[in-house]
């Protein structure tokens, strides 16, 4: 029996803890540079003044005033660091029930993003340590292949075996491939642990070969297998039904295994399907049909768990009982890689980004959410205020409105509603829980690609769309309408992902990103500066979003500030102080 007192002694203490980061020095350094930015500006127009105007020199001002500006937006951005740390053992040890997850994994190509990296993601997330049947993972197809769906079925009766492997003894690495890579090492190096170790090791070599056998598109490898492809015949990837299977399902048993839900929305030649966004939201819906969870978790395929317990650090977050932390609509964690190129030459590992400017981002509003690793509060996707009462549960609301907003299915409407409700300790109340399959017509109805047709998904409410970089723009919508959000720098990391390590594939991600950002920094309905004008984008989180925004612009004035000198050496010219000038300034 629980001492009364320790009890108590649990629920009193916090579950989470703000650091401050202190760093004059840094500090100091910083203002020093921008005070010498201002003086060159300050000198250039001195010398304008004096002069007159030359091309030389206006092309010299603009570019030294832009990095003022942009030096200006950097120190905003980090200027209060802080970090959170957060308990976990202290919520184990309180009676609560905790909130059940909703996972999203994403791929879409089976030759980019091979199966057997899906599969080990989607391994690793059901080998979570939170209650089994608290969790549901939802696995979206966009390349509706046979390949990734018979992958899966195949890790299905893998999993039956490594899940209660990584449970019985502690394993911290849960994505098999990883764990593998290096001999077994255990506190308790037993006979019955070797044994064990060897017999999963064998089981995972043969899950591999069957998986790359099917790959090379061996012959009869989906008849030997038994399982059923039927759905995937005569179809194209840019065109097909929707196709939605129960892969597994929790009998409501904590220690069982996750429900695990196969996804591919339909496609269509006549319908947009605004690539990841319009994928998130039909996860979105799918899921809401289907569990319902309050809270959503999503990854990329390519991005397994390093650290089993990082739902439970994000449940610290969000069940605090503090006034404070009622707001926060999302927690984001850092994308770490586990084989980056030494020195990160091509600079796609964001380590600075992650490591330096997000914790000064924390300081002000939250920082930006980057597509990955992240746990949202559902109702905030649902387009909720924080703090404000909920229309469509006070009865006000009419069909034709819910149509508007969420669309024709009444099942999804009927479960958005209910998600708007504040319960951090429980599901929704619905859909009741139950069988999944009794479900399945609504669930492949809202995943049709006509389905958003005049409603609100994509410009008020789920993943918006208008721009290849959706994560910064859901999360940009989101903080203007003044949620906050944590960022888990958590040790180990929480997740680990492989980053691109050729100039060509890094040059792609990058060119993406630069377009995605100006698509943000561009757009009508949801520029930050409009944010903070008429929505509750704080103007310090608005200067942040420009710092990184504005990242794209920055090789124009960079690119010619460095031909500058050159082109002087070639006509006898000069952008910098020479003694005649200063004479002539004095």
């Amino acid at each position: 029996m629980k001492c009364p007192k320790k009890l108590s002694m649990a629920k009193s203490l916090p579950l989470y803890e703000k650091l401050i980061i202190k760093r004059p020095t840094q500090r100091a350094l910083d203002i020093a540079i921008f005070i010498l930015l201002i003086s060159l500006v300050a000198y250039r127009v001195l010398l304008m003044y004096n002069h007159g105007f030359s091309h030389l020199q206006t092309i010299a001002f603009l570019c030294e005033f832009w990095f003022s500006f942009v030096w200006f937006l950097a120190i905003v951005t980090r200027w209060n660091p802080v970090d959170f740390k957060t308990y976990p053992q202290r919520l184990l040890k309180r009676e609560v029930e905790y909130p059940a997850v909703d996972i999203f994994v994403t791929t879409a190509d089976p030759m980019l993003e091979p199966p057997i990296i899906t599969v080990n993601t989607v391994l690793s997330l059901m080998a979570l340590d939170y209650p089994s049947n608290k969790l549901s993972c939802y696995v979206s197809d966009d390349g509706c292949s046979p390949l990734t769906f018979y992958a899966l079925n195949e890790a299905l009766n893998f999993a039956k075996i490594w899940i209660p492997f990584c449970k019985k003894y502690d394993v911290q690495v849960r994505a098999p491939f990883m764990y593998f890579s290096t001999p077994p090492h255990h506190l308790h190096s037993s006979t019955q642990f070797q044994y064990d170790w060897k017999t999963l090791k064998v089981e995972y070599e043969k899950l591999e070969r069957k998986i790359k056998e099917a790959e090379e598109n061996r012959i009869g490898w989906h008849e030997e297998s038994g399982i059923d492809l039927a759905a995937f015949s005569n179809i194209s990837t840019k065109h097909h039904p929707s196709i939605i299977k129960i892969l597994w399902e929790n009998k409501e048993v904590s220690d069982e295994l996750p429900h695990l839900i196969y996804v591919s929305r339909e496609k269509s030649f006549k319908h947009h399907h605004h690539c990841k966004a319009g994928a998130m939201n039909v996860l979105t819906r799918v899921s809401g049909v289907l569990t319902n969870a309050p809270y959503i978790l999503n990854v990329d395929c390519d991005m397994f768990v390093n650290n089993p317990q990082v739902v439970l650090h994000a449940m610290c977050v969000f069940l605090n009982s503090k006034d404070d932390l009622e707001d926060i609509g999302y927690v984001q964690t850092p994308q770490c890689f586990y084989d980056g190129l030494k020195d990160d030459p091509f600079g796609n590992q964001l380590v600075v980004v992650f490591e330096y400017s997000a914790r000064g981002i924390m300081g002000l509003q939250g920082p930006f959410y980057s597509g990955t690793g992240c746990f949202h509060r559902r109702k905030v996707l649902y387009a909720q205020f924080p703090h404000h009462t909920i229309y469509f549960l006070d009865g006000k609301a009419s069909e034709q409105e819910l149509i508007k907003t969420f669309g024709y299915s009444k099942t999804f409407a009927k479960s958005a509603t209910y998600a708007f409700k504040d319960q951090n300790t429980n599901t929704s109340g619905y859909p009741p829980k139950g069988l999944l399959n009794n479900n399945l017509e609504a669930a492949n109805q809202v995943a049709g690609c006509g389905y958003e047709i005049s409603t609100s998904w994509g410009s008020e409410i789920g993943w918006m769309y208008g721009s290849t970089s959706e994560d910064v723009l859901t999360g940009l919508v989101i903080q203007t309408r003044g949620w906050r959000s944590i960022f888990l720098a958590l040790n180990p990391p929480a997740f680990l992902g492989c980053a691109p390590s050729q100039l060509v594939a890094s040059l792609t991600q990058q060119k993406r990103w630069a377009s995605g950002f100006l698509q943000v920094l561009l757009n009508r309905r949801h520029c930050p500066i409009f944010g903070t004008l008429f929505g509750k984008l704080q103007w310090k989180q608005c200067a942040a979003y420009l710092w990184i925004l504005t990242w794209g612009l920055r090789s124009i004035p960079e690119l010619s500030y460095t031909l500058l000198p050159p082109y002087c050496l070639i006509t006898n010219s000069s952008i910098f102080p020479t003694i005649d000038s200063i004479d002539g300034l004095g």
